[in-house]
């Protein structure tokens, strides 16, 4: 497996963060997601990983914490929810690569009387592991917070806390029922409290993964920020394209309207084209040469054969139609004129409706080509290599839900 050293991964992280330049509403409008990911920066560099518990209320999550510490830091009560806010205590690692632990208390997911219940799950679902806290069997909305954890491509722990209720076979049958219903593909350690055995678990977890874990999940982050920020540009660029495009297509239609001669109508409309590709190639970040940019209007037109037709057959047979009642109006003491305005009408409606398709057209080629300005941070992810299902299965779970919402083509005008 490929060795990850925390100081490289900290310093190309801090280095893309720098080389982002955001506007003032990017910053207060992602402030809680850059202030996250700052935080997990500052963690990587300090080899700090961060394990959030969590689970639902009265399955005892303060008391596996305090039985971890052998210390009551964490407060619990006979009563459930106990617990109303993130509380967290920090565990120094001795003669191991990483400095410390930084462990997270949550309120139960199902505990009515949270404060931001949406910030306590995020706070969590930014941990570098989760231990998933359950007295029993998994019902319903515990398998539903799992889900969701797994499909965000988090390394989660399950451990079965307060085993004193249950005889042997009891326990035996709770665990397989577990089994059963937890994802086949993935490896989710079923750890029972007692005595050491969480205790020696994280400790063989965290030295045999506790950097990657680190590691891996500070991009992560950087990546959700990247996709954020992608988001809001392509939504602002949007509106401005938007208004390009309709700007060309008044311009367009001015000019097939008025113009008589074929040639020039043509050759006008392609340069408009043309032009109107060049600007919202500009809006997206991509420079394109005149090369690149016809190769884009033609690869549009042989891929749309609607627009290619009506772009040239069916304004040429217009134009030739204006053209003819020109040169008869002196014969016809200019009754041959009256066609003259409406089909000028129709090939201006004709204009604005072809130049509308070849502009969306065109954003979705310049979005395909484009490049971003900078790396993004997936990017490292995959140039990463997993020979351990244990981390690559998780990672490739991450990675197929985050091609699957964040294509982006949506936000395309």
């Amino acid at each position: 497996m490929k060795q990850f050293k925390i100081k490289e991964n900290y310093l190309l992280l801090k280095n893309w963060w720098e080389a982002i330049d955001l506007t003032n509403f990017e910053k207060s409008f992602l402030n809680r997601e850059i202030i996250s990911f700052n935080q997990q920066l500052l963690r990587l560099k300090e080899k700090k990983i961060r394990i959030g518990v969590y689970g639902k209320s009265g399955v005892g999550k303060s008391s596996v914490l305090n039985s971890l510490f052998k210390k009551d830091i964490f407060k619990t009560d006979i009563i459930n929810g106990t617990t109303r806010e993130i509380k967290s205590e920090t565990w120094p690692l001795k003669d191991q690569k990483l400095n410390s632990l930084e462990f997270l208390d949550s309120p139960g997911f199902d505990f009515c009387n949270i404060k931001y219940p949406d910030k306590v799950y995020s706070c969590i679902n930014n941990s570098d592991l989760i231990l998933f806290i359950v007295s029993g069997d998994l019902n319903r909305n515990e398998l539903s917070e799992i889900s969701s954890f797994i499909k965000d491509g988090k390394k989660i722990i399950l451990i079965l806390n307060k085993i004193d209720q249950f005889n042997k076979n009891e326990l035996k049958e709770i665990i397989e029922n577990i089994k059963i219903k937890l994802p086949k593909d993935l490896n989710i350690p079923i750890i029972i409290n007692h005595k050491n055995n969480l205790k020696n678990y994280l400790r063989k977890i965290i030295n045999q993964y506790g950097e990657i874990l680190l590691t891996l999940n500070s991009i992560q982050l950087a990546d959700k920020l990247f996709l954020l920020i992608k988001e809001q540009r392509l939504k602002r660029r949007r509106k401005l394209a938007q208004t390009t495009i309709g700007k060309f297509s008044t311009i367009k239609a001015s000019a097939v309207a008025l113009n008589p001669f074929i040639f020039f109508d043509v050759a006008g409309s392609f340069a408009i084209d043309t032009a109107l590709i060049t600007e919202l190639s500009k809006i997206y970040g991509l420079k394109l040469r005149g090369e690149s940019t016809r190769k884009i209007f033609k690869n549009i037109s042989i891929n749309n054969l609607f627009l290619g037709v009506t772009q040239v057959g069916v304004n040429t047979s217009f134009n030739f139609i204006k053209k003819v009642t020109l040169l008869t109006a002196p014969f016809t003491n200019g009754l041959s004129l009256l066609p003259y305005g409406p089909i000028a009408i129709i090939q201006a409606a004709i204009a604005i409706h072809t130049t509308k398709i070849l502009g969306k057209l065109a954003v979705k080629e310049i979005f395909i080509r484009s490049k971003a300005s900078f790396i993004e941070p997936a990017i490292m992810i995959q140039n990463m290599t997993f020979n351990d299902p244990e981390i690559f299965n998780h990672i490739n779970i991450y990675f197929s839900n985050r091609n699957l919402n964040n294509n982006f083509v949506n936000i395309l005008p």
